[in-house]
């Protein structure tokens, strides 16, 4: 068994009506997913809408989750940035404030700026640097292509790269060829993208999934079932949670956790900041259709 394994979502931001953070409403987030039986959180990464926060408060919220989980899992905190001296000044200050791991992409602004892959080494050399484990997140919003080859370098010379998210487009063949190469090297193969592909990238070598924080404690069963051999029981929980995991990942995407913990009385509002719009009443009912049957957490928490 690999060191980092299970199930490690996403916390969503809960912001108040008018558009202002929330931390108490984020706090309350935090222990629904410890309730759920989270292995680990990751904030500020792209399903906690990092791109809408301001740097005074993504700090705040660093250090309200740092501070609330209080080592009862590991904490996660996303540091991504095209400026590998504010990356780099991120990390040191999520290790300054007690952060387990940090979470970065390839550095990209845009869609022309992006990194060679010399300067994505480059950068996260720097970040390792700072002391903290490092999680590379090789999703397809950076543009960046990753080749298994520049990853399995990375996996073998940056000492603190120790777990790789990947949710690139062929997700499974891509952990089967990085661990073929570089499998002692890394020590979470993890995917993301809400397990849609999960049951593939199991059997493909991951260990860990960083999905949302809507059905959590529906989809943590694939992953133990598969962990601990029974790979008939974890199909069987696939294909339960499916068309939910389905729904969320093509028609909501990071509003899915909002609106059921608004619904399940964890965060007061499920507003979201300009340019996103709002979930659409149809987008919603059809979740809870899809949701409700499963009874996750999430949807009676709060009451």
């Amino acid at each position: 068994m690999k060191p980092y394994s299970g199930i490690w979502p996403v916390a969503p931001t809960a912001f108040n009506d008018d558009g202002t953070l929330d931390l108490e409403g984020s706090a309350r987030v935090l222990d629904c997913m410890i309730d759920q039986g989270s292995d680990g959180i990751c904030i500020l990464a792209n399903y906690s809408e990092q791109f809408l926060l301001s740097d005074s408060e993504r700090y705040d919220l660093t250090k309200m989750s740092v501070e609330h989980v209080a080592g009862r899992v590991p904490l996660i905190v996303t540091i991504s940035h095209f400026a590998t001296d504010i990356v780099v000044g991120r990390a040191n200050e999520a290790k300054q404030m007690g952060a387990d791991i940090v979470m970065m992409m390839a550095p990209y602004h845009g869609a022309l700026l992006k990194g060679t892959a010399e300067q994505t080494y480059e950068q996260f050399a720097k970040v390792g640097e700072v002391g903290l484990p490092i999680m590379l997140q090789d999703a397809p919003l950076s543009g960046v292509e990753l080749s298994v080859p520049l990853l399995a370098k990375m996996a073998r010379e940056i000492e603190m790269l120790k777990l790789f998210k990947i949710e690139s487009v062929g997700t499974a063949a891509k952990l089967r060829a990085l661990l073929a190469e570089a499998d002692a090297h890394i020590d979470g193969p993890f995917d993301g993208e809400e397990g849609i592909t999960l049951m593939a990238d199991l059997d493909a070598g991951a260990t860990g999934t960083m999905t949302s924080a809507t059905i959590t404690d529906q989809i943590k069963p694939v992953v133990a079932h598969f962990l601990n051999g029974d790979r008939q029981a974890a199909l069987d929980a696939y294909a339960r949670v499916l068309p939910a995991i389905n729904h969320e990942n093509r028609q909501c995407g990071f509003r899915a956790a909002k609106e059921t913990m608004k619904a399940g009385g964890v965060i007061h509002s499920a507003f979201c900041r300009h340019p996103i719009p709002a979930l659409p009443d149809w987008t919603r009912d059809q979740l809870f259709e899809l949701i409700r049957p499963l009874d996750p957490i999430a949807l009676r928490w709060g009451h």
